[in-house]
């Protein structure tokens, strides 16, 4: 599970969340801005158990309460897995820099070898395991995990089936709470599989695919926090202790989530209706300087904002046209308006494999889709798109004309559209932008409602070849654009079967410029984490691939 999507701007804008994801790799000048990626940490204000206080509240917004509950489905979203986290088994934490750590409430050993050639991953199950309904959390978790997220079941639609589908077997071992996992050849990122699980019970493709639909079933879940409500209509959702839950008592009472549009999110925090909220636009982080109580957490994030054409739209069915509208965007002035005033810079993104700040990243943009005006000029010519009285483009009568859908309120996200819309504009392309709700976003892209869309990509793992073809390929969930083929899927799928991590990505690398060549995606920004909480919220906030265990969130004393 590494890239859920988001609503473009949701980390700017609402809530900190976990999918996420152009001219020549070039340094921001915002004259305001002073600190790069590479430089940033994280903050958190870690802190150990006992020097937080036992109880409490903890609310914040949310852009969207997903319709899909199920995590794994393709349907679901950042939001969902936001959710999930908080009801659901979290076998895993990890560190900042993405370094992987069993938790021992759930994993009592977690070990990894080379056996005949294949790697072979054994977890050992705390004894005192137990989903909520009752079931032990056993072997048959992590099959029933694997066989609905593989790919060889078509009746299962997962939002990706990469990694699990190299798996040969899942077995039992020294006894059911002992899991074996026996992959076809040595696999080169194990660390990013079975973090969270599926019941068994969920793991029918009917319920699987639709039951967890506006039904959360807190009953198949387990953890320190049990869903105490769902408010399908308000858009509320509240957690709280847990009485089945075996291991370390949650710190906190009580965690809420509260459906709301930027404008509402930033206020809702002035008045201390919720605890944390992001302020990564200038407009934000000025509304809350100045507050007593609060503190403001800033790191680099790994995520992307990212354009995505949708090439079965028949006026983007052409590739040279999609390049012309990707070649008039100058992410320069993308960065002007979302950085202004944050004193942050960037190197612009140009690979969604790894980030600027990952060792073997490589700008994989560069000499395929820079800004250049006039090439996307002379490309929309030479597809028979000749400029109208008005500027914009016909052919055959019809105008060059992209629906743009915008979700959310925020001043900073709608300055974003109108200057991708002016840009598109000066080349002859006439960018419909169609202002939405926040709570539109999933029939947005599960419905494909768009021509032209700026969403997120988060990642919630440091692993990023290993989700190759989740972004990529063809027939995945999470390639919203239509493009790509079954040789360049073969090719994709080939990468993730060499056995050594950094030739990995040197081959991941070279096969991603061809794929940018399809025109159906590419990354925007990465942007900052900027978060403000109140005081004394631990193990919260800016954190780059930092995932905590819920458990330990609270208040310091």
């Amino acid at each position: 599970m590494r890239r859920p999507l988001l609503a473009v701007g949701a980390m700017t804008a609402a809530a900190v969340l976990v999918l996420g994801g152009c001219g020549g790799s070039q340094q921001s000048s915002s004259s305001d801005t002073n600190t790069s990626l590479s430089e940033a940490t994280p903050q958190l204000n870690q802190q150990p158990r006992d020097a937080i206080a036992d109880g409490g509240t903890m609310t914040t917004a949310l852009p969207e309460v997903s319709p899909q509950w199920n995590t794994w489905q393709a349907d679901g979203t950042l939001y969902t897995l936001n959710l999930w986290r908080w009801y659901n088994p979290n076998l895993f934490t990890f560190a900042p820099d993405g370094t992987a750590s069993p938790d021992p409430d759930y994993l009592t050993g977690y070990a990894k070898a080379t056996e005949g050639g294949n790697t072979v991953v054994t977890y050992t199950i705390n004894p005192k395991a137990t989903y909520n309904d009752g079931t032990p959390i056993d072997w048959t978790s992590f099959e029933s995990t694997w066989k609905a997220n593989n790919g060889t079941d078509t009746a299962f639609n997962p939002s990706s089936t990469d990694g699990y589908s190299q798996i040969s077997s899942v077995r039992a071992g020294s006894s059911s709470k002992q899991a074996i996992v026996t992959f076809r050849g040595t696999y080169a990122w194990p660390d990013g599989l079975f973090n969270i699980l599926l019941h068994p019970k969920a793991a029918n493709p009917t319920f699987y695919n639709t039951g967890y639909i506006n039904s959360p079933h807190p009953e198949l879940g387990a953890g320190p926090y049990r869903l105490a409500s769902f408010d399908k209509t308000a858009g509320t959702v509240t957690f709280e202790r847990n009485p089945r839950w075996w291991g370390d008592t949650g710190k906190l009472q009580r965690r809420i989530f509260l459906q709301m549009d930027s404008q509402a999110s930033i206020n809702a925090f002035k008045n201390n209706q919720i605890d944390a909220v992001s302020v990564a636009t200038k407009d934000r982080l000025a509304q809350v300087q100045g507050m007593s109580g609060i503190s403001i957490r800033k790191s680099a994030q790994p995520s992307q904002d990212l354009v995505t054409l949708n090439a079965k739209a028949p006026i983007l069915s052409d590739p040279q046209v999609r390049g012309a509208v990707m070649k008039a965007i100058d992410r320069k002035v993308v960065a002007d308006v979302l950085f202004q005033g944050l004193g942050y810079s960037e190197q612009a993104p140009g690979s969604f494999l790894l980030y600027p700040f990952q060792k073997g990243y490589e700008d994989n943009m560069k000499g395929v889709i820079d800004f250049d005006a006039e090439a996307a000029k002379s490309g929309l010519q030479s597809a028979g798109w000749v400029p109208g009285s008005d500027g914009i483009r016909t052919k055959n009568g019809q105008r060059l004309s992209l629906s743009f859908p915008v979700t959310g309120d925020d001043p900073t996200v709608v300055n974003l559209a109108r200057a991708l819309q002016a840009m598109e504009k000066s080349v002859g392309v006439d960018l419909q932008i169609e202002q939405k709700s926040s709570s539109d976003f999933s029939d947005i892209i599960n419905n494909r409602k768009f021509d032209f869309f700026v969403s997120g990509f988060s990642s919630s793992d440091p692993f990023g070849l290993a989700y190759f073809c989740q972004v990529w390929c063809s027939d995945s969930q999470l390639n919203l654009s239509g493009t790509g083929t079954k040789t360049l899927d073969d090719q994709i799928k080939a990468v993730g079967q060499i056995a050594d991590p950094a030739a990995q990505i040197a081959n991941g690398n070279k096969l991603e410029r061809t794929l940018f060549q399809q025109y159906g995606i590419f990354p925007l920004d990465n942007g900052p984490a900027i978060i403000a909480t109140k005081a004394k919220l631990a193990n919260y906030g800016a954190g780059l691939f930092y995932i905590g265990r819920v458990q330990d969130i609270g208040y310091q004393k």
